[in-house]
């Protein structure tokens, strides 16, 4: 596939991506993107967030892809089975956030995330049922490498290690990310 060929749904994390951030850079750049905006980004509410993002992809005109980062890969991993069989195409998955160690997260602008309020913990650890690809960095401050490797395991994800990546954002260094769509073309290639 390519990205002609598809609708791209951005699916930010906690607090949303902003203008400079990869996703939005990508969003603008790619054609057929849409990003899944959420009422409250940071009171997060799975309920609410499962159900947004089940909304949006059902607007598609093409196959769909879905390209998530930070609490957006959990949304997506609480949602997957929810969806209708075929929809999906493929789940390009970034720097997951660890919500069950919700609680060694930073602050971020001002805002600590409620983890049990939020209702996102547990993680599912079921098979995500569309092929998958999780990126994960050996320094986030939101999720251990190790628990990516077993999110990833969980979900019949495609692991890569991207190194000391931070949390893959604009704080971290990467707000263009060309190697991250280096990746993400990668990804799609093989998709029908």
């Amino acid at each position: 596939m390519k990205t002609a060929d598809v609708d791209i749904f951005m699916v930010p994390g906690w607090s949303s991506s902003g203008e400079d951030h990869w996703q939005s850079r990508w969003q603008r750049s790619l054609p057929h993107t849409h990003r899944v905006d959420q009422d409250d980004w940071y009171d997060a509410r799975k309920d609410a967030w499962v159900g947004k993002l089940i909304a949006e992809l059902a607007t598609a005109e093409r196959p769909v892809v879905i390209v998530a980062h930070s609490l957006g890969v959990i949304t997506v991993a609480h949602a997957a089975t929810k969806l209708p069989s075929g929809l999906v195409s493929g789940a390009f998955l970034v720097a997951p956030a660890d919500v069950e160690q919700a609680t060694l997260w930073p602050e971020t602008n001002g805002h600590i995330f409620d983890r049990d309020r939020s209702g996102f913990a547990p993680i599912p650890k079921t098979t995500i049922p569309f092929p998958s690809t999780l990126i994960a960095s050996r320094d986030d401050p939101y999720c251990h490498v190790e628990r990516a490797a077993e999110f990833a395991t969980a979900w019949g994800s495609n692991l890569i290690d991207g190194g000391a990546l931070g949390h893959i954002n604009v704080s971290s260094g990467h707000g263009p990310w060309p190697e991250g769509l280096l990746r993400f073309g990668k990804f799609l290639q093989p998709l029908s």
